[in-house]
């Protein structure tokens, strides 16, 4: 269970997107879209991401679309608001996406 003070405030997420330039803040999560070349290597991420999931504790919700893979990271135990485990989960969520050649396609500012 995420404890209160591991929720961050908007200014706290703010500073944490600067840091995750792939990433938004959208209807209380963290939200990006990862565009790869093939559904196979879609397929690829989204398992890369299932083992950083498993190995987190920390789940996204995620959805598949041919080549694109949308990704929502939101501390559930914390009333879906973001926490440091989001943050944290993004940030390898992103490396996972570069190690299989994924573009990010955040949505608009």
């Amino acid at each position: 269970m995420a404890a209160t003070d591991d929720i961050l405030s908007e200014g706290q997420i703010d500073e944490a997107l600067a840091e995750l330039p792939d990433w938004r803040y959208r209807l209380g999560g963290l939200v990006t879209v990862y565009k790869v070349r093939t559904a196979a290597a879609a397929l690829e991420l989204i398992a890369a991401v299932g083992r950083l999931a498993e190995e987190q504790k920390h789940h996204p919700d995620l959805d598949w679309r041919y080549n694109r893979v949308f990704l929502r990271y939101s501390s559930h135990d914390a009333g879906d608001r973001v926490t440091r485990r989001d943050v944290a989960a993004a940030t390898a969520a992103g490396a996972a996406a570069a190690a299989v050649g994924a573009t990010a396609e955040p949505p608009p500012q």
